[in-house]
């Protein structure tokens, strides 16, 4: 359950970010097919979150200190481009135009995840 929940709340902040910048963008046709995929680029995301970013973060900690946290910004972007690269090869319709659209939309991500996990508690 908790999983699911993560995953509607990661989709509802992708959709935020899509919604906000033009450089992030969802390619479907109907309102259905366009829920689905960012339904399914919110698993891809999730699992990218759940697996790479820790062990980016561990790696990065002595930089992410250095520089009093804004390599997280840069890590959160560079994941955002992963998901879209990942997402591409998997037939899926996001994409994500360049490093800056990706490092707004990581901001946009982070804050909308944040907002919505203080709307809905476990």
């Amino acid at each position: 359950m908790r999983f699911l929940l993560w995953v509607v709340v990661n989709a509802a902040a992708l959709a935020v970010a899509t919604g906000l910048l033009a450089g992030i963008s969802l390619t479907a046709d109907t309102a259905g097919h366009r829920l689905l995929t960012l339904l399914l680029v919110a698993v891809v995301f999730g699992l990218i979150n759940a697996i790479v970013r820790p062990v980016v973060m561990l790696l990065s900690l002595p930089f992410i200190i250095l520089t009093l946290g804004l390599l997280v910004l840069v890590i959160n972007a560079c994941l955002l481009l992963l998901t879209s690269w990942i997402s591409q090869q998997l037939g899926l319709g996001f994409h994500v135009d360049g490093f800056w659209a990706a490092l707004l939309g990581g901001i946009i991500v982070a804050i909308a995840t944040w907002v919505l996990q203080l709307v809905v508690r476990d």
